[in-house]
């Protein structure tokens, strides 16, 4: 594991990020033995901290010097992408604009007479641009944004460069399975989630972590997890969980 690796699964275990807890269900439907909410990172240091691991990512993978751009879907992915682009510039002295997208459109100030989905303005004619988020489940988040992305050159009369997509952690995971009455059938594997997005979108999705490596390597330090609300290391009845769930539910790798 590179080093942006090992500091993010820490991260994710101390701030509570990544906690199990019996009943937990994902927005999908299906059981999960965890969840890994990055929302937690809610003070100045581990937004940071999680801005950094973004970052180093970005300068190591040569993205940093393709990229105009810094796209966080609302919410969460909004902190992300602000964050990142001030550790870009404090540790890497590499300075890229950020973007977010409203929940309801703009219509008065600025954008007075046009309609706007976007904050900061930075979505100009050209600009090359990558998405920065969470987690990868479903990626449908991910999906709406492409079609505000299109709603919105399409209304300023500009022409976009998306790059791909960054994910902060991906769950390895297949999409889910329903009967006919929309309803989730636990045990169905669907398409290999990421797979599917990029092959519906034609771009690259790149996570930073993957489930399998996190709870590997917190397994193998001893580093304290959030477990029923109580902070403990991982034993192997945990460590068994999860590799079950993914066995079931986790991309073939």
């Amino acid at each position: 594991m590179q080093p942006y690796q090992e500091n993010l699964a820490r991260l994710l275990a101390q701030s509570g990020a990544l906690f199990f807890r019996s009943g937990l269900r994902l927005k999908d439907g299906r059981p999960t033995p965890y969840f890994a909410n990055l929302g937690v990172f809610r003070s100045g240091r581990l937004a940071l901290e999680l801005g950094r691991c973004f970052a180093q990512w970005l300068a190591e993978s040569g993205q940093a010097g393709q990229v105009d751009v810094l796209l966080g879907p609302s919410y969460k992915g909004s902190a992300i992408a602000q964050a990142t682009a001030i550790a870009l510039w404090q540790d890497h002295g590499q300075d890229l604009l950020f973007e977010y997208d409203r929940k309801e459109q703009k219509t008065h100030g600025e954008a007075s007479g046009k309609a706007n989905m976007f904050v900061t303005g930075a979505l100009t004619d050209g600009a090359r641009v990558l998405i920065l988020d969470d987690v990868g489940t479903s990626m449908a988040t991910k999906v709406e944004l492409l079609d505000k992305l299109a709603a919105h050159e399409q209304a300023q009369g500009i022409s976009l460069k998306i790059m791909g997509v960054a994910l902060a952690v991906d769950r390895e995971q297949v999409q889910a399975v329903y009967d006919d009455a929309g309803r989730v059938i636990e045990g169905a594997r669907g398409a290999d989630a990421l797979g599917a997005f990029t092959q519906r979108t034609g771009l690259p999705v790149w996570p930073l972590l993957g489930i399998r490596q996190c709870v590997e390597f917190l397994h193998a330090s001893g580093e304290p997890v959030l477990v029923e609300g109580l902070r403990r290391p991982m034993d192997e009845g945990l460590l068994r969980q999860v590799r079950d769930y993914l066995a079931m539910y986790g991309r073939k790798v």
